[in-house]
């Protein structure tokens, strides 16, 4: 089994996490209890993670196929963005505004507003074969996807839209520069995460290097050698004090790794 050094703090988008060898995913063969780590937008990796997996690059690809578009799950979304402008393919401009892979974007039914990649998936292949969007449940940011994803079939539709394009830039306009994994938890049914910690205070609240984002509330930054464990305390603290509050449970969008 080929192995790549990795290092957290680096590669993953919030720059935090340990230097470790993560497993190649090469020829379908997925070593056995591992956890996939996709390009790591959306993770916080502990200093002790298990062992992890990637997939190789045999599967960062774009092709036409029986009149479906047929994706590799380790694809960056810009670059399925830019094969659909290229080739006038309706329904992927909002990939433009998704930092991640197609694996990860599945695994999490990734999206803006009402536009997810489910709406146009057709099918995933996985170690046990291709399986129909009909077999899998998803709803808002999550999926029933428990194995990992090797390709995905989706609609084939013409029509890149340069206006979509326009308008899903604007609404990824708010967001704060610093590194952070994207929103850090999900919105609960009829409010707004980033409301509701802004309502509790912790808007702009740091913790060490860490912090909730003085642009958008949901946002956990890191403004230079952030930790884990900062991480974690901002986020039961926001957890906590809107629960206190609110009544409301603050579900994490970001995945955290760790060995416990």
């Amino acid at each position: 089994m080929n192995t790549k050094r990795i290092d957290f703090s680096k590669f993953s988008s919030i720059r935090i996490g340990p230097a470790v060898d993560v497993a190649l995913i090469e020829n379908d063969l997925v070593p056995e209890g591992h956890f996939i780590v996709g390009s790591a937008n959306n993770l916080l990796v502990s200093p002790v993670p298990p062992p992890l997996m990637i997939l190789s690059k045999e599967y960062d690809f774009i092709k036409i196929e029986d009149n479906r578009l047929v994706i590799g799950a380790a694809t960056p979304g810009g670059r399925v963005v830019s094969f659909c402008k290229k080739n006038d393919i309706a329904h992927f401009e909002y990939l433009s505004k998704l930092p991640g892979t197609v694996g990860g974007m599945l695994k999490m039914n990734a999206g803006l507003k009402e536009y997810e990649i489910f709406n146009h998936l057709i099918a995933i292949r996985t170690p046990s074969g291709w399986k129909n969007k009909a077999e899998l449940e998803y709803g808002y940011r999550k999926t029933s996807i428990s194995e990992v994803v090797f390709e995905a079939a989706f609609d084939l539709e013409r029509g890149f839209s340069s206006e979509r394009l326009e308008m899903f830039a604007q609404m990824r306009s708010n967001q704060p520069h610093e590194p952070s994994a994207g929103s850090c938890f999900k919105n609960p049914p009829g409010d707004y995460a980033g409301r509701l910690i802004e309502a509790v205070g912790l808007k702009g609240k740091r913790v060490g290097a860490m912090a909730f984002s003085e642009v958008h509330a949901n946002f956990l930054v890191n403004y230079g050698g952030g930790t884990y464990q900062e991480a974690l305390e901002l986020i039961h603290e926001a957890q906590t004090r809107v629960k206190k509050q609110f009544d409301i449970e603050l579900q994490c969008e970001v995945v955290i790794i760790d060995q416990k």
